[in-house]
């Protein structure tokens, strides 16, 4: 920072000195173009000012400098052709440009369209100074000559500018996207032993007074419940870190313990049947493996939570010739007074953002997935596509 500093001053004591020297010889115009061509390389390099509002001073200083100087040749300060004072000048020219490229490229619009078109007509209007036209429209001719040079330059610093805003929207769009991930891993996982906590809740008021003595192994699942969730979402919050800290994602091994948890924590029953092959296991792809699981574990979520008197559920894996199938299907109720469909369409059975989700996420991976009264009851189906078959 100090070495940056001290070469700015050696600089701008330079740019003086040599202003002086040579406007003393060849005219106060040649004094002006030689710290205007400073300030605008300084800009352009970084070097100073710092910040949208410091940018925006310099530069209109620069326009202002340089355009006063341009109307100052009217008064007397005429520059020569073939003198030092005509190749400074063009110095000058060259960048009050780059100059705009600059205030383009760093600057929003609101600030950069008018700094820029003000910096593109004071170094178009620079060759005015030599009085080297005869009439008007030769001299509008003379300075529309030299306008595609800054005229680009402010071109091409939107073009970046549009770009980085670009690259901003894409990190903030992904940014949301993962946010919105977490909550589905909220859901998706936590409710899930959530929901069991409160089915044993539920089943220790019923045996309070009954069977007393079974209100210790229901506390004790309900503890092993809760760890399950606070494990889920110790993941979820994990999952915020880096790439190389992140765990790796549930699979198609995790769905047996997640069946086993469910059936612990209530009445229901489940069956897990898993009909797949060695060959056919291989080709499922680590993020089918992981979608697969959540499907298990949402749909035992919303059976613990809106079909709690179901008899049975039964999930079934399995290999059907290029797809993997994941079926998870509740019995609904038994008795007189059960329907079909009763078990998921009455009372608030919904699918919420859970499903939602999930069909999402298996249409994204190239799959269906569909979920719909089964029966007495419901059934949740996602299908999806193996990986290629190994040499």
């Amino acid at each position: 920072m100090a070495v940056g500093h001290v070469m700015r001053r050696a600089a701008t004591v330079a740019a003086v000195a040599a202003g002086a020297l040579i406007g003393s010889a060849e005219g106060w115009s040649a004094a002006v173009s030689v710290p205007v061509a400073l300030v605008a390389v300084l800009v352009g390099l970084g070097w100073w000012p710092r910040g949208q509002r410091g940018i925006v001073r310099a530069a209109g200083g620069v326009a202002l400098a340089s355009g006063g100087c341009t109307l100052a040749s009217y008064g007397g300060w005429t520059v020569q052709e073939g003198s030092a004072a005509g190749a400074l000048m063009m110095v000058e020219y060259v960048a009050v440009a780059g100059l705009t490229f600059v205030v383009a490229r760093l600057l929003p619009a609101r600030r950069a369209a008018p700094l820029g078109a003000l910096l593109s007509v004071t170094g178009a209007t620079v060759v005015l100074r030599g009085h080297a036209y005869h009439g008007f429209l030769e001299a509008v001719g003379q300075c529309a000559f030299l306008a595609p040079l800054p005229l680009a330059a402010g071109a091409a610093g939107r073009y970046l500018y549009a770009l980085h805003e670009r690259r901003i929207r894409s990190v903030q769009e992904a940014r949301r996207a993962q946010r919105l991930e977490l909550a589905r891993d909220l859901h998706d996982f936590v409710a899930h032993d959530v929901s069991g906590i409160v089915a044993l809740a539920q089943a220790a008021q019923v045996v309070v007074e009954r069977q007393p003595d079974l209100i210790l192994p229901l506390l004790r699942q309900i503890e092993e419940a809760g760890q399950q969730a606070l494990g889920a979402m110790d993941r979820t919050v994990h999952m915020l870190g880096d790439a190389d800290d992140r765990p790796g994602p549930h699979g198609l091994d995790d769905i047996r313990g997640t069946v086993d948890r469910f059936r612990a924590s209530g009445t229901t029953k489940a069956e897990l049947e898993v009909r797949l092959s060695q060959s056919e296991s291989v080709r499922v792809p680590r993020e089918t493996a992981g979608t697969a699981h959540r499907v298990v574990v949402e749909s035992l979520t919303n059976v613990r939570r809106h079909a709690p008197a179901t008899a049975s559920v039964r999930v079934t894996v399995h290999g059907a010739g290029p797809e993997l199938v994941v079926t998870v299907t509740d019995a609904g109720r038994e008795g007189p007074d059960s329907g079909q469909g009763r078990s998921w369409s009455g009372g608030d059975r919904r699918g919420g953002l859970g499903l939602v989700g999930l069909a999402e996420r298996v249409e994204a991976l190239g799959g269906s997935f569909t979920a719909g009264p089964h029966g007495c009851g419901w059934r949740v189906r996602a299908a999806f596509p193996l990986g290629p078959a190994g040499d």
